[in-house]
């Protein structure tokens, strides 16, 4: 069976986390970058996509189906599901519900708060800051979750890390990496991946700044 992938995204973080899955995954993939700020988002075509005018969405077509994620995490458990366990320990395995804890983790305590901020200071709202301090802290806070393991949820690298990644690399300029040592040997880790650097690149053919 004949099957294409196709990643609409941009060089935003949630583009950034798909394409890092499915690189990590080894999922074959092309890429359809949309441009944000000349409006692409807004056109006919992707609204069909995704209403909400939001990147990325990854568009699979076979010769039987055509399936459409206009969610980045869908994209992440798409790409965990053709990792052959890679991302994703078995399901209902301790190790399962460990990836998914912190996974969660990075999801509504870090990047949920993050996004909002972005909301509140893209239409000058108070608050923003705020919510971008609380970013910093809960990220840096993730500093004992590699207590006694490599990455964010054991030994073995998951969709876990790449939601932590992506969040601390946004904000990297602002957080105090070198004064949280096992962070930022992690951090340091990731970036080297060589999957990790293709997905960073997917969007963008500027040099990533470490």
């Amino acid at each position: 069976m004949n099957i294409n992938v196709e990643l609409w995204g941009a060089h935003t973080g949630n583009s950034l986390r798909a394409a890092i899955a499915l690189e990590e995954a080894g999922v074959a993939y092309s890429v359809r970058r949309v441009d944000l700020r000349g409006g692409e988002q807004r056109t006919p075509e992707f609204l069909a996509l995704n209403p909400a005018a939001q990147v990325p969405v990854l568009i699979e077509t076979s010769d039987q189906a055509r399936l459409i994620l206009p969610q980045s995490n869908a994209i992440m458990f798409y790409a965990a599901a053709r990792s052959n366990g890679d991302l994703l320990p078995e399901a209902g395995s301790t190790a399962y519900f460990a990836v998914l804890e912190r996974f969660f983790y990075f999801l509504t305590d870090v990047i949920g708060f993050s996004a909002t901020g972005f909301f509140l200071k893209s239409r000058e709202i108070p608050g923003g800051d705020v919510l971008y301090d609380h970013v910093i802290d809960r990220a840096t806070q993730a500093e004992r979750f590699l207590a006694a393991s490599d990455y964010m949820a054991g030994d073995k690298f998951s969709i876990a890390d790449i939601a932590a990644f992506t969040i601390i690399w946004a904000f990297r300029e602002r957080m105090d990496l070198p004064n949280v040592p096992q962070l930022h040997e992690w951090y340091q880790r990731v970036l080297a991946r060589p999957a990790v650097q293709r997905g960073l690149h997917a969007f963008s053919r500027r040099s990533v700044d470490q």
